[in-house]
């Protein structure tokens, strides 16, 4: 009786820990050149079984997630995507490069450097449960 005790609850533990590519979901965060001047960033991401698939800023202003990478050493996740700025209209380019932190934990968090143009600055976004 034990055994089977185990092995249910051994079995219920694993069903919990799966939940697809880590970083399938959406996370908000943002992105600036110091602490104060912030710009805020909401990703929708997916995995097709082949690539991760997403777009950046769901809405009137979205664009899609293009040349997306994952290396599973070290979790570096790297993408780029062309942005249209509200006011201007002018298209920037962005690139991100982020390691994916505490990757087994539900709430993890891409942290990394956002270049924009001629502006880099700092990085993060935490998954949404």
């Amino acid at each position: 009786m034990r055994f089977r005790t185990l092995a249910v609850a051994l079995f219920c533990t694993g069903l919990l820990a799966q939940e697809g590519h880590p970083l399938r979901g959406t996370w908000h965060g943002t992105w600036g050149m110091n602490a104060k001047e912030r710009t805020t960033v909401t990703l929708v991401m997916d995995w097709d079984g082949a690539n991760i698939t997403g777009m950046m800023n769901p809405g009137l202003r979205s664009s899609k997630l293009e040349k997306t990478q994952l290396n599973p050493t070290g979790w570096v996740f790297h993408f780029e995507t062309d942005v249209k700025d509200r006011t201007t209209g002018a298209v920037s380019h962005v690139v991100v490069d982020a390691k994916i932190e505490d990757v087994t934990s539900p709430r993890r968090s891409l942290v990394g450097t956002w270049t924009q143009g001629t502006l880099k600055g700092d990085f993060k976004a935490v998954r949404d449960n």
